[in-house]
Protein backbone atom coordinates (compact mmCIF):
# COMPACT_ATOMS: atom_id res chain seq x y z
CA UNK A 1 0.00 0.00 0.00
CA UNK A 2 1.41 3.46 -1.04
CA UNK A 3 1.43 7.10 1.11
CA UNK A 4 -1.41 8.29 -0.53
CA UNK A 5 -3.43 4.59 -0.35
CA UNK A 6 -3.24 5.05 3.54
CA UNK A 7 -4.15 8.61 3.54
CA UNK A 8 -7.24 8.52 1.25
CA UNK A 9 -8.19 4.69 1.94
CA UNK A 10 -9.98 3.88 -1.36
CA UNK A 11 -10.70 0.76 -0.32
CA UNK A 12 -13.92 1.75 1.77
CA UNK A 13 -15.27 2.98 -1.43
CA UNK A 14 -16.35 -0.52 -1.85
CA UNK A 15 -19.38 0.37 1.07
CA UNK A 16 -20.63 3.31 -0.22
CA UNK A 17 -23.52 1.48 -1.15
CA UNK A 18 -23.92 -0.51 2.15
CA UNK A 19 -22.72 2.82 3.81
CA UNK A 20 -26.10 4.75 1.44
CA UNK A 21 -28.50 1.93 2.24
CA UNK A 22 -27.97 2.53 6.26
CA UNK A 23 -28.50 5.76 5.80
CA UNK A 24 -31.73 5.25 3.76
CA UNK A 25 -32.75 2.78 6.14
CA UNK A 26 -32.32 4.81 9.87
CA UNK A 27 -33.09 8.47 8.37
CA UNK A 28 -36.25 6.79 6.65
CA UNK A 29 -37.38 5.25 9.76
CA UNK A 30 -36.40 8.42 12.28
CA UNK A 31 -38.71 10.44 9.62
CA UNK A 32 -41.62 8.32 9.67
CA UNK A 33 -40.95 7.91 13.53
CA UNK A 34 -41.25 11.86 13.68
CA UNK A 35 -44.62 12.20 12.27
CA UNK A 36 -46.42 8.68 13.22
CA UNK A 37 -48.02 10.61 16.40
CA UNK A 38 -49.77 13.28 14.14
CA UNK A 39 -50.64 10.28 11.81
CA UNK A 40 -52.24 8.41 14.67
CA UNK A 41 -53.67 11.36 16.54
CA UNK A 42 -56.13 13.90 15.57
CA UNK A 43 -54.88 16.02 18.74
CA UNK A 44 -51.64 15.88 18.06
CA UNK A 45 -51.70 16.97 14.26
CA UNK A 46 -54.41 19.76 15.98
CA UNK A 47 -51.13 20.45 18.42
CA UNK A 48 -48.85 20.77 15.41
CA UNK A 49 -51.51 22.82 13.42
CA UNK A 50 -51.27 25.28 16.43
CA UNK A 51 -47.49 25.09 16.88
CA UNK A 52 -47.35 26.31 13.18
CA UNK A 53 -49.90 28.67 13.96
CA UNK A 54 -47.43 30.44 16.33
CA UNK A 55 -44.49 30.67 14.30
CA UNK A 56 -46.32 32.31 11.61
CA UNK A 57 -46.98 29.70 8.70
CA UNK A 58 -50.17 30.23 6.21
CA UNK A 59 -53.17 28.09 6.75
CA UNK A 60 -51.19 25.81 9.58
CA UNK A 61 -54.52 23.50 9.36
CA UNK A 62 -53.85 22.56 5.79
CA UNK A 63 -49.51 23.12 5.96
CA UNK A 64 -49.63 20.81 9.39
CA UNK A 65 -51.02 17.76 7.44
CA UNK A 66 -49.11 18.42 4.68
CA UNK A 67 -45.79 18.53 5.93
CA UNK A 68 -46.81 15.69 7.93
CA UNK A 69 -47.52 13.88 4.56
CA UNK A 70 -44.00 14.92 2.63
CA UNK A 71 -42.06 13.68 5.75
CA UNK A 72 -43.98 10.50 6.10
CA UNK A 73 -43.53 9.79 2.48
CA UNK A 74 -40.37 11.18 2.25
CA UNK A 75 -39.07 8.32 4.75
CA UNK A 76 -40.94 5.36 3.29
CA UNK A 77 -39.61 6.68 -0.58
CA UNK A 78 -35.89 6.69 1.26
CA UNK A 79 -36.15 3.26 3.31
CA UNK A 80 -37.40 1.82 -0.15
CA UNK A 81 -35.09 3.48 -2.39
CA UNK A 82 -37.97 4.31 -4.60
CA UNK A 83 -37.48 7.57 -5.91
CA UNK A 84 -34.88 8.50 -3.95
CA UNK A 85 -33.56 11.66 -5.81
CA UNK A 86 -36.86 13.56 -5.56
CA UNK A 87 -37.75 12.33 -1.49
CA UNK A 88 -34.08 13.46 -0.99
CA UNK A 89 -35.63 17.20 -2.73
CA UNK A 90 -38.32 17.00 -0.96
CA UNK A 91 -36.47 16.28 2.40
CA UNK A 92 -34.61 19.52 1.60
CA UNK A 93 -37.15 21.42 1.09
CA UNK A 94 -39.20 20.69 3.88
CA UNK A 95 -36.45 21.04 6.50
CA UNK A 96 -34.95 24.05 5.27
CA UNK A 97 -38.68 25.81 5.32
CA UNK A 98 -38.62 24.32 8.96
CA UNK A 99 -34.91 26.20 9.59
CA UNK A 100 -36.40 29.45 8.30
CA UNK A 101 -40.18 29.77 9.88
CA UNK A 102 -38.56 27.56 13.25
CA UNK A 103 -35.21 26.42 13.92
CA UNK A 104 -33.46 29.60 12.56
CA UNK A 105 -35.10 30.68 16.56
CA UNK A 106 -33.38 27.72 18.26
CA UNK A 107 -29.61 28.72 17.04
CA UNK A 108 -27.00 26.51 15.57
CA UNK A 109 -27.14 23.54 18.17
CA UNK A 110 -31.19 23.60 18.00
CA UNK A 111 -30.98 23.86 14.20
CA UNK A 112 -28.50 21.06 13.80
CA UNK A 113 -30.60 18.22 13.62
CA UNK A 114 -33.30 19.95 10.60
CA UNK A 115 -29.51 21.30 9.10
CA UNK A 116 -28.51 17.52 8.93
CA UNK A 117 -31.72 16.13 7.32
CA UNK A 118 -31.09 19.33 4.27
CA UNK A 119 -27.69 17.73 4.15
CA UNK A 120 -29.06 14.24 3.95
CA UNK A 121 -31.65 14.63 1.39
CA UNK A 122 -29.09 16.85 -0.68
CA UNK A 123 -26.63 14.03 -0.42
CA UNK A 124 -29.21 11.21 -1.55
CA UNK A 125 -30.74 14.16 -3.96
CA UNK A 126 -27.22 14.09 -5.81
CA UNK A 127 -25.09 10.60 -5.08
CA UNK A 128 -28.61 8.51 -5.43
CA UNK A 129 -29.81 5.33 -3.19
CA UNK A 130 -27.00 3.13 -4.21
CA UNK A 131 -27.91 -0.11 -5.72
CA UNK A 132 -29.48 -1.55 -2.67
CA UNK A 133 -33.03 -0.32 -3.64
CA UNK A 134 -35.35 0.08 -5.86
CA UNK A 135 -34.18 2.66 -7.81
CA UNK A 136 -31.24 0.46 -9.36
CA UNK A 137 -33.86 -1.92 -10.29
CA UNK A 138 -35.90 0.86 -12.84
CA UNK A 139 -32.37 1.55 -14.46
CA UNK A 140 -32.39 0.54 -17.66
Amino acid sequence: MNIASCITLPQLARGGDAALLLTRLSVGAFLIWGVWDNITSAEHMAKFAAFLKQYGFPSPELMAPLGVAVQFVCGVMFIAGLATRWAGLLCAVNFLIAIVMVDQHAGIRGAYPAWSLVLVGLLLATVGPGKFSADARLRP
